[in-house]
């Protein structure tokens, strides 16, 4: 395993670690942990480039440490992103590096899950670290904390329709939602539950299939999701989504 100390002002820790022999690239971003170890998820996602990968960790380390900081959790920032293809290129033997990764940081970065990764993924990388946070029920651990995210994001559009409206009843709102995997999902399923209207998109079709199945949403193409006409956006697919091209 080659490792290599990443210099980039503002960021206490920046460790790109690699294992040539398997094509194998990870990074791990700690930003700050003023407030205790840094908490962030384990991101898998076929990068273009390696500089690619390094602009996504550093975008999302740093906005975990406002994150805890806000939610007063007791932790810092961080986070940890593999070049890979979460369709094709998981193994165990992957996973069981990723645990090394994060066990070299000897406690500063705490890891779970992220896009890309799963529950059963975090339970392989926990057999080589003790580093590691959502594992599954049946060993202890608190689950997959999608659920509790999507419930997150229900009571902030609320919050933010009380703020925009003075109410925040959601019922025959039209609300366009960006991405539809462990967030998007529950997300849609707790904005049909209070009669919202569902405009959805995700690269992968079966999952708009299943939304629209389940909850009676409409589809609108991936491209155009960000401007189709709505209340309410919700962008629960990678970062960086509102930006000086789509806010228009």
């Amino acid at each position: 395993m080659d490792f290599a100390d990443l210099t980039v002002p503002g960021y206490e820790r920046v460790l790109r670690a690699e294992e040539p022999s398997k094509g194998w690239c990870a990074i791990v971003a700690i930003h700050d942990t003023t407030l205790g170890p840094a908490l962030g998820g384990l991101r898998m996602w076929k990068y273009a480039t390696k500089d690619e990968a390094l602009t996504d960790v550093l975008r999302l380390a740093k906005g975990m440490t406002y994150k805890s900081a806000v939610a007063r959790t007791g932790l810092g920032g961080g986070k940890a992103v593999v070049v890979g293809d979460a369709q094709k290129d998981k193994s165990d033997e992957l996973f069981f590096w990723l645990g090394r990764v994060v066990d070299h940081l000897g406690g500063r970065y705490i890891t779970a899950e992220d896009v890309g990764t799963s529950v059963l993924d975090l339970d392989l990388v926990a057999r080589e670290t003790k580093w590691v946070t959502g594992r599954a029920r049946e060993v202890g651990g608190s689950g997959d904390p999608s659920p509790f995210t999507a419930l997150g994001a229900f009571v902030a559009i609320q919050t933010a329709l009380m703020e925009a409206t003075g109410s925040a009843e959601v019922k025959g709102r039209r609300v366009a939602i960006q991405g539809l995997g462990h967030v998007g999902y529950w997300l849609a399923k707790h904005l049909a539950e209070a009669g919202a209207k569902l405009l959805v998109a995700d690269l992968q079709p079966a999952r708009v299939e299943r939304v629209v199945k389940e909850f009676g949403a409409q589809p609108v193409p991936q491209e155009k999701v960000h401007a189709v006409e709505c209340d309410l956006f919700a962008p629960c697919a990678l970062g960086a989504v509102l930006n000086d091209t789509t806010i228009p």
